[in-house]
């Protein structure tokens, strides 16, 4: 039987709308970089309110929000072998992120810091394309180039950033919790089941961590070990040395050269030492772990 012209233009529609379909799969499953290292608890989120739980070979994509918890350090490596390393109860948003070594003039790495300290160390990206790497934070723009540089923000007690950071604590403590299996626990034949709000109940009953080390007077600040790095806002604009350290306390007063160091607390783990150089590879291609995703 002689299939009717009818049915072949159907095929042919159903051919090209699953090309479609995977073709839009693979675009979203595109990540900017993995996670290298984690020494403690470490969430994804994304605006639709969707969550994971981390661990070493997860990807990480633009998007999403990295939080790190009390305690606990973790480092990113993205494909074109730069390196970030979260400091605890950090919140950073991978804004953008795009990199091909066929392509420079795509290239484009924008994060926003809205709480807590990263380090940043420069990979192809930046080496070729320095001026498409940026830091924003509430306070200011830090051009990151192709530096090694730490910068922390420590938002006024009450501000948006702090709210802001406390409901991404409550969100982390709401994914562990919901991802608890209750299957078995051992309860009494008579006793309730578990409700479904029994994990946000517990999550809302743990305190809250509080950002390691000496209280810092709320602002921004960077400290460069290599490289050069740009820090702007209304008040003006300054450029940083190797050695030198920086702050600003709000988003209309200059960036100034401090004389010392503010005492940034930023002593991760030894296992996060720079394993590789950066460019020589692309992410951890080992077996992916399987992410705990909380919607």
């Amino acid at each position: 039987m002689i299939p009717s012209k009818k049915c072949t233009a159907i095929n042919a529609l159903l051919f090209l709308a699953l090309a479609f379909i995977s073709a839009l799969a693979g675009a979203e499953g595109a990540s900017a970089g993995a996670v290298m290292h984690v020494s403690g608890p470490l969430l994804a989120t994304r605006a639709d309110g969707s969550s994971r739980v981390l661990a070493p070979n997860s990807a990480v994509n633009p998007g999403e929000t990295l939080v790190t918890q009390k305690n606990g350090y973790a480092q990113i490596k993205f494909s074109d072998g730069s390196l970030l390393i979260l400091q605890p109860s950090t919140a950073l948003t991978i804004d953008r992120f795009s990199y091909d070594a066929a392509k420079p003039e795509t290239d484009e790495a924008v994060f926003t810091l809205q709480q807590g300290g990263v380090r940043s160390n420069a990979g192809l990206l930046g080496k070729r394309s320095k001026d498409r790497v940026t830091l924003n934070t509430p306070i200011a723009t830090v051009g990151l180039q192709n530096a090694s540089a730490i910068v922390q923000y420590q938002p006024a007690p009450g501000s948006d950033a702090q709210v802001a950071q406390i409901t991404q604590q409550r969100a982390f403590l709401f994914a562990s919790t919901a991802a608890l299996d209750t299957s078995m626990m051992i309860t009494r034949s008579d006793a309730p089941l578990p409700s479904a709000s029994a994990s946000l109940l517990m999550a809302q009953n743990i305190p809250l961590p509080k950002a390691p080390g000496p209280t810092l007077q709320p602002g921004l600040y960077v400290s460069v070990i290599d490289g050069l790095i740009n820090v702007t806002n209304k008040g003006g604009a300054m450029s940083f040395a190797p050695g030198q350290f920086g702050f600003t306390p709000n988003p209309t007063q200059p960036p100034i050269l401090l004389p010392k160091s503010p005492a940034i607390a930023f002593t991760p783990p030894p296992q996060f030492s720079q394993s590789a150089a950066p460019g020589a590879a692309n992410a951890p291609k080992s077996s992916a772990p399987v992410d705990c995703v909380v919607r």
